[in-house]
């Protein structure tokens, strides 16, 4: 039989459509078997965490009598997060990395931890989970302690968007808590779940990010009525680079049908071009024209998280590893972060480039002098009596500035811990926690950006030339954020466009 493996479209499905997870007897018979060789391989044997302590406690045997009251401790002991509580899909997104793992059958857990999980997952019963907590060495131990104490029947859930005692939420559903069999305290908390989950949640709002910003580019460039071979594939094609090769194509596609863009061959090429001075630029800004060279490598960091975090998703992260096939139990360190830790740094780094290049793309639409078909700040109304969007690009620009702040490494950062047991740590949930903020920020810059966007389309009045797909786009936004020249608040607005770049393009 093959390992059991959940796509990222699986998880996708189950976050943000409501889709339910099922498991059939077959998919949980790895995990039988691995249980049914631990319960009888541990017998006699000295094995981490089953008759020993934790951590650089491993040197001390534990009595056969204390060996479940061991597992219990682990969980009890080390749920002493603080912070924020973790938003509820992200937590979800965690429970199902810590599925996957369990789902290998290389962790010796017993099925009835697998179908409790289960039932959490598509019940929306979440957990409480405290931001801050784990140094992700072995793995995030301080977190999945907290999913873990629910699973016993202790801590708290958030159900029905209301915090409550887990042993409630449970005897409602008429599920038993979880009673430990052999090593299921340490199975549950040992591990990279958590710094995968945040991860996941983070690459699917980045995907979407991206999409966003090719959609704004084409768009800028329509306002712009830039010459269309930046996106050419000729000119990509020379320079052997996947990303920016797939940026270009994914540009002509969004722009295919736009009756605004300029072609050189008949501007500029026929042969009778009597100008000196050229009115319509030759060549637009970086920030309009060089967009598959600037996207492309954000393109390629998103593509290798996923295949980093799909396959951590789908890997036995805890330790010590149960292998049926070789009859023996393996020690090691599959619970350090530092693949997910190095994804994150390398995430928030392309997704704030993305942002500021969306920010630049916005001063281009704010900038008269620079623009020179538009009103200062998109203004429709009265120039000098109203003011448009102009203290809108304050918020983009202190948004943009703090992702550059956020975006040094956290992945370098290790600190010893656990009496140096734990001398060198990933700090995955950190930095998995800061790719989250500046993703969250990238969605406050693109919404101002589209706000902008749709106001200077207004304003040039080329609703109609626009591509097939911007002009649905432009529809879209009009429905809920219409036109306007007189001044109002616009922090609702934001927040309304943010809902919508974020239910869209998934």
């Amino acid at each position: 039989m093959g390992q059991v493996t959940i796509s990222l479209q699986t998880i996708k499905d189950v976050l943000f459509k409501g889709e339910r997870l099922s498991l059939n007897e077959e998919a949980l018979f790895a995990v039988q078997e691995s249980f049914d060789f631990l319960k009888e391989f541990s017998k006699n044997r000295v094995i981490y965490g089953i008759n020993t302590g934790f951590g650089p406690m491993a040197q001390y045997r534990v009595s056969y009598e204390d060996r479940t009251q061991l597992q219990y401790n682990i969980i009890r002991s080390h749920s002493t997060g603080a912070g924020e509580p973790l938003p509820e899909v992200y937590v979800k997104a965690a429970m199902i990395a810590r599925l996957g793992t369990f789902l290998q059958g290389e962790s010796g857990v017993h099925p009835d931890v697998v179908k409790l999980l289960l039932e959490f997952i598509n019940r929306d019963i979440i957990p409480f989970i405290p931001e801050h907590g784990s140094v992700g060495a072995s793995g995030d131990l301080v977190q999945l302690a907290h999913l873990a104490l629910t699973l016993i029947g202790e801590g708290e859930v958030f159900f029905e968007g209301k915090l409550q005692p887990a042993a409630d939420v449970l005897k409602r559903f008429d599920l038993k808590p979880f009673e430990i069999h052999i090593r299921e305290g340490l199975s549950i908390t040992n591990g990279t779940s958590f710094m995968t989950g945040i991860g996941l949640v983070n690459l699917i709002r980045s995907q979407q990010l991206l999409n966003w910003a090719l959609v704004a580019s084409v768009m800028v460039n329509e306002i712009a009525a830039s010459y269309d071979d930046l996106m050419s594939e000729e000119l990509n094609a020379v320079r052997r680079q996947e990303g920016q090769q797939e940026v270009a194509r994914l540009m002509r596609e969004i722009a295919k049908g736009s009756k605004c863009m300029k072609k050189r061959e008949s501007d500029l090429y026929t042969g009778d071009v009597k100008e000196s001075i050229f009115k319509h630029k030759v060549q637009p800004y970086y920030s309009l024209r060089c967009i598959p060279q600037i996207l492309g490598p954000v393109m390629e960091t998103i593509k290798n998280v996923e295949r980093v975090l799909v396959n951590e998703v789908n890997s036995a992260c805890d330790n010590p590893i149960v292998d049926v096939k070789s009859r023996n139990v393996y020690h090691g360190g599959n619970f350090h972060g530092d693949y997910v830790s190095f994804e994150m740094d390398k995430l928030k780094i392309a997704v704030t480039k993305m942002t500021m290049l969306v920010e630049r793309q916005l001063n281009y639409l704010f900038h008269d002098r620079i623009n020179e078909i538009l009103p200062p700040f998109v203004n429709l109304g009265v120039l000098g009596l109203n003011y448009g969007l102009q203290a809108s690009q304050f918020t983009a620009t202190s948004t943009t500035a703090e992702c550059q702040t956020l975006s040094n490494p956290m992945y370098v950062h290790s600190i010893p811990n656990n009496n140096d047991n734990q001398d060198i740590v990933s700090m995955g949930t950190n930095s998995a926690l800061i790719a989250k903020r500046v993703i969250d920020n990238a969605f406050q810059v693109m919404a101002i950006h589209f706000m902008a966007i749709v106001q200077a389309v207004d304003y040039l009045k080329i609703q109609d030339d626009l591509s097939p797909k911007t002009r649905k786009v432009y529809d879209e936004i009009r429905a809920f954020f219409p036109v306007f020249k007189d001044d109002t608040t616009k922090y609702n607005e934001i927040v309304q466009m943010q809902e919508y770049l974020k239910k869209n393009i998934i």
